[in-house]
């Protein structure tokens, strides 16, 4: 049964008509071509799928196209500004936390959610919260290094501006 689904992506209004067990992963994959979401496993264990709906970290592969009527979805090709990199990707790029990017957009979006929550997050807990999360080439230790590394400049960022 076709359905159509109307929502808020990137700050953009999107609606698409899809099967009522399409997945969001698949809507902003397939329909709407944000394909910087990835998906990884099909079990909702390696988190290649994180996004952000209404504001919450979300692993889109376990989320129906049709639940996120309405609600505001952020992908990673929302996060930079214009050409201006967001400080958490400059520093994933600055400390080398990717090798062939497939976990990055997704560990990224895991850890804008985290430092929203938690803007200085020890080193325990940004391991603890990107248990979701896999990365199967660089090992966790640039990841960590950058996850403290954009907060910092993410309270940096906050503190100019007031």
């Amino acid at each position: 049964m076709q359905k159509t689904v109307s929502l808020t992506v990137n700050g953009k209004p999107a609606t698409a008509t899809v099967e009522g067990r399409t997945l969001l992963v698949q809507l902003l994959r397939e329909t709407l071509g944000l394909t910087g979401t990835h998906v990884g496993c099909d079990t909702s264990q390696c988190g290649a799928c994180v996004v952000h709906v209404d504001g919450e970290a979300v692993k889109s592969c376990t989320l129906l196209a049709v639940q996120a009527e309405g609600r505001d979805v952020k992908t990673i090709e929302g996060v930079a500004n214009g050409d201006d990199l967001h400080p958490m990707q400059e520093a994933f790029r600055d400390n080398h936390a990717l090798q062939c990017g497939f976990c990055t957009p997704g560990m990224i979006m895991s850890a804008l959610d985290l430092v929203k929550n938690n803007p200085d997050p020890s080193e325990r807990e940004i391991r603890e919260y990107l248990e979701g999360n896999l990365c199967r080439c660089t090992g966790y230790h640039n990841i960590v290094l950058a996850i403290k590394a954009g907060a910092e400049a993410m309270r940096g960022s906050k503190a100019a501006a007031e």
